[in-house]
């Protein structure tokens, strides 16, 4: 089982990148969970997301604790929010920065495999302004998940919602953060 714990800010949609993730996985065949943790529900207070991913059912219902991937949307979250409590030695810590994987681990501590990616900017230069859709990209890039499955559950969760321009906008942010995490110096 693969566990994703997700830390955000109220109104950034690390809650929805959530559960596009177990859209996706449920295409796969794969058991999924997907649940939001809120603090003080208001716009820009912290919050955490969570995903379980697995071949098998799922019989564990509570917050996770010991992810093997902690994806972080809002860059402020990394000393608020400690982040890398409790991730695995050889999980994956996912963090929305123009820093380094090296200034990360600093700032940080953790001594697993770090993934950096400016989603803030990639998101900018696509026209969308949510880093959420980057950082969906390169959570499914580092748990291997197909590009074709990732783009036609987006496709189909967000196409209903927005119009097919601002949709194309997503998409080419969702893919550019695929690619840049899928070939990226993981920092270990």
């Amino acid at each position: 089982m693969k566990e994703i714990r997700w830390h955000g800010r109220g109104g950034q949609g690390a809650k929805t990148a959530s559960q596009i993730l177990a859209q996706i996985n449920l295409r796969e065949g794969k058991f999924v969970q997907s649940f939001p943790e809120f603090g003080p529900e208001r716009s820009g207070a912290p919050i955490r997301a969570y995903n379980r991913i697995a071949d098998d059912a799922i019989r564990v219902h509570s917050a996770v604790y010991a992810p093997d991937i902690a994806v972080v949307v809002d860059e402020s979250l990394l000393t608020a929010e400690r982040p890398a409590d409790g991730l695995h030695p050889d999980g994956t810590l996912i963090v929305n920065t123009s820093c380094s994987a090296e200034e990360i681990r600093r700032r940080t501590g953790y001594t697993g495999r770090i993934v950096v990616l400016d989603a803030d900017r990639i998101a900018r230069e696509a026209g969308t302004g949510f880093a959420n859709i980057p950082m969906l990209g390169a959570v499914a890039a580092v748990l291997g998940t197909p590009w074709e499955l990732v783009e036609e559950e987006v496709r189909a969760t967000m196409g209903e919602r927005m119009s097919r321009d601002m949709l194309e906008k997503n998409i080419a942010a969702l893919r550019t953060a695929y690619e840049a995490a899928k070939g990226a110096s993981h920092g270990r």
